[in-house]
């Protein structure tokens, strides 16, 4: 068995009781469903959902400390079909005994479609009870006959006074904490690491225990050493991704440039490239400005430009140059309306024939087919010739105001 003090703080620190826990009281709050269901050990199959450090797993332990099923726990990262295989054997042998089997994935997101298939028939046959967590939208990233046979439990992240509570807690636990260490750390300290962990308890706990390392006085400059990586929750590849850059959006189309900044750094400072940021400005200029302001187009080609020639960091302020510029235009989204109602005429009204006198008529043939009679070439009318360009089942059909 491993040292205790070789395991890390925060997983000695998980507690086992649901009086233990900190935060998420809207979901295991008194009398709420996920509650009830842990003490009467009747849980349901379940996804967890929230972000880092807000505790999905240590509700699963809890779960794992409070039923009489066999608890199985395994990592989508490193287990797969074979490995699920193995536990479903084991989960049919509990079945035949009357035992009922819990399954905790951490990281379901990371299984493919196949992977996930697999699970569907056990959890249909209630070979086993699926428990769930993952970071990203279950939504996007869980399919969704599993999704549809499970109840989902979304976490939110920890307020800084349950991170201050986990803190206080572990200098003061004797057994798995910290408290024999007789650390000397203020309140200022204590609060520091609360802002800075961002709502994330594993976070905090982590740059507690290497603060400890350094000195028995815990300091403010040992805290911003343990936090010299930033902890800013941003996944290139996740759902905070479009949350932030939908953000960014709509703070410049609401011409709030002080909020469009602020987006524009988190998304920046936390490593997203800034050509991804430069194409979504490229769009913006035409659909949020589009007519009103034809130089935003070109701002924003401009920056991409320069951007692909000197990245990152220098580009950043290039960056904020459009965005405060986008954010300042006049805005129409008359260009962004139009172009949809000629898309939806598109797909409701299929291929619609060309008039023929605005056809091209290359050969003889087309000219003896009508291709091009009777068009009238516009420069010959000082542009003021009445001619219709539409297809006749669309005449006179108006797609920009006037």
């Amino acid at each position: 068995m491993a040292n205790k003090n070789q395991t890390p703080l925060a997983d000695r620190m998980r507690p086992k009781k649901l009086e233990h826990f900190f935060g998420q009281e809207n979901i295991v709050g008194q009398g709420k469903m996920l509650r009830q269901a842990i003490e009467s050990d009747s849980v349901p199959p379940m996804i967890f959902w929230g972000p880092p450090g807000s505790g999905k797993t240590t509700l699963a332990h809890i779960v794992a400390h409070s039923t009489n099923s066999d608890f199985v726990q395994i990592s989508a990262v490193t287990s797969g079909v074979a490995e699920l295989r193995q536990f479903i054997t084991r989960a049919e042998q509990n079945k035949r005994l009357g035992q009922q089997t819990i399954l905790f994935i951490d990281e379901i997101h990371r299984w493919n479609k196949s992977q996930q298939d697999a699970l569907l028939p056990h959890v249909e046959k209630g070979t086993i009870v699926l428990i769930g967590a993952t970071t990203e939208n279950p939504s996007f990233e869980v399919r969704g006959a599993l999704l549809s046979r499970c109840r989902v439990f979304v976490l939110e992240r920890l307020g800084k006074e349950h991170i201050r509570s986990i803190i206080e807690q572990a200098l003061s636990d004797k057994e798995n904490g910290l408290g024999n260490l007789k650390l000397k750390i203020s309140d200022k300290v204590k609060d520091l690491i609360a802002d800075f962990s961002n709502g994330d308890a594993r976070a905090a706990l982590n740059v507690l225990e290497y603060a400890a390392s350094l000195s028995k006085k815990i300091s403010e400059e040992n805290i911003k050493e343990a936090f010299q990586k930033s902890h800013l929750l941003y996944d290139k590849d996740g759902e905070e991704h479009y949350n932030i850059i939908s953000a960014l959006h709509k703070s410049m189309r609401g011409s709030d440039a002080n909020a469009a900044l602020y987006w524009l750094a988190r998304m920046l400072e936390a490593g997203e490239d800034p050509l991804y940021v430069a194409r979504r400005l490229v769009r913006f200029a035409s659909e949020d400005i589009g007519l009103a302001n034809s130089r935003a187009l070109e701002q924003a080609v401009a920056a991409y430009q320069a951007c692909s020639f000197i990245g990152m960091p220098e580009c950043n302020v290039i960056l904020a140059q459009v965005v405060v510029y986008m954010a300042k235009c006049k805005k129409s989204n008359d260009l962004y309306i139009a172009y949809g109602r000629a898309a939806k005429d598109v797909r409701e009204q299929g291929n619609l024939a060309v008039p023929l006198h605005i056809r091209n008529a290359p050969t003889k043939l087309m000219k003896d087919l009508g291709y091009g009679k009777d068009y009238k070439y516009s420069p010959e009318h000082n542009y003021q010739e009445k001619q219709e360009y539409l297809p006749e089942e669309l005449k006179n059909r108006k797609y920009l105001k006037d």
